[in-house]
């Protein structure tokens, strides 16, 4: 069946973004090799000649596209406008965060935890430029433009252990409750920022700014 008729004709582009938004609705919650070609068409109403049209490297090329966009989506989570604290930030960075995890619970977790049939040096490479971008978010919350060694390494560990603590989450029913859970991921990032001021001086001074922003503030607008 060709695209006239059952299909309607839509520009390159919208077609394409229809394509897009179908396969990472399906790879969201179904592992990537439990999707084939035929369900990415049925769930676009498209042909599957046409997915070929579009994405000639079958599954892997749309997966790869798709991943791409969820990566986009994962590093918008953590832009976040230069008003309020920088615990504001990182409670609204997070809210968007663990929305996000909610929504694309199995793709989530087949994505940072790897070792499905679709996983490629380029896939790996995209799910880093994510962790990367996150961090380096998380530098601009804190006005820290030159970060050194141990602070970068405890941002991008407590960027690690989000990540972990979200595919616990999931596997736990979700429970705490978000709010909850983030809340509590800050606390850690405090501690973390704790642990690694007692022998650096820029992460000392860095907590020492981030917990003065905090002073006297209640939880609820933090």
């Amino acid at each position: 069946m060709g695209e006239s008729g059952a299909y309607r004709r839509l520009p390159v582009a919208e077609r394409r973004r229809q394509l897009l938004v179908a396969a990472l609705d399906l790879f969201s919650h179904r592992p990537p090799e439990q999707v084939s070609i035929d369900d990415i068409a049925s769930a676009a109403g498209a042909s599957r000649p046409l997915v070929y049209r579009y994405f000639p490297g079958g599954r892997q090329q749309i997966y790869e596209a798709a991943l791409r966009s969820a990566a986009e989506q994962l590093t918008a989570c953590f832009t976040e406008p230069p008003a309020g604290t920088p615990t504001q930030r990182l409670r609204n960075a997070l809210d968007r965060y663990l929305a996000f995890v909610a929504d694309h619970d199995a793709g989530f977790s087949a994505l940072v935890r790897g070792g499905c049939v679709t996983e490629t040096s380029r896939t790996t490479a995209i799910i880093d430029e994510v962790r990367r971008a996150a961090a380096e978010q998380v530098f601009v919350h804190l006005g820290v433009p030159a970060p050194g060694l141990m602070l970068r390494m405890a941002v991008r560990s407590w960027i690690a252990a989000v990540e972990t603590v979200s595919l616990i989450w999931l596997d736990e029913g979700r429970q705490p409750p978000a709010d909850q859970l983030r809340d509590w991921l800050i606390d850690h990032f405090v501690a973390v920022l704790t642990a690694t001021a007692a022998g650096d001086p820029q992460s000392s001074e860095v907590l020492s700014g981030f917990l003065a922003a905090v002073e006297g503030q209640p939880r609820s607008v933090r």
